[in-house]
């Protein structure tokens, strides 16, 4: 499932006329305005990226209309396309928050409590 998250798709849904810079402004993070800004400066200045966008317009696969379930995870994934190494960080970093705080809670059960802290270690 990551790799149809991770591809590059056409955004027709958020798109003016093929939906490429809309579909570039979702897989790179940056907002569609700027995207757009950007093509228009280099297409009227060099000719060439009309070309670029249309075979990216007719190649490229719409967007999947259940491709993130929320925000959040939209965000979560762009990320991942930008640095996967800086994403892997973070959920290990997560992970790690997660245990501490989970080892916190067992010791403040278990000081309390002999015989939990005696099952508990007999489950190690």
């Amino acid at each position: 499932m990551s790799a149809v998250r991770t591809r590059f798709y056409r955004d027709k849904v958020n798109g003016k006329f093929m939906g490429v810079c809309a579909g570039i402004a979702d897989y790179t993070g940056i907002d569609a305005l700027w995207v757009r800004l950007g093509f228009l400066i280099a297409a009227f200045s060099m000719g060439w990226p009309f070309l670029i966008y249309f075979a990216f317009g007719m190649l490229a696969d719409k967007k999947p209309a259940s491709l993130y379930g929320d925000r959040q995870e939209e965000r979560f994934w762009q990320g991942v396309r930008q640095s996967p190494a800086r994403t892997a960080r973070e959920v290990r970093s997560s992970f790690r928050d997660i245990d501490r705080r989970l080892a916190e809670v067992e010791h403040f059960y278990v000081s309390g409590n002999p015989r939990l802290s005696a099952e508990i270690e007999k489950l190690r």
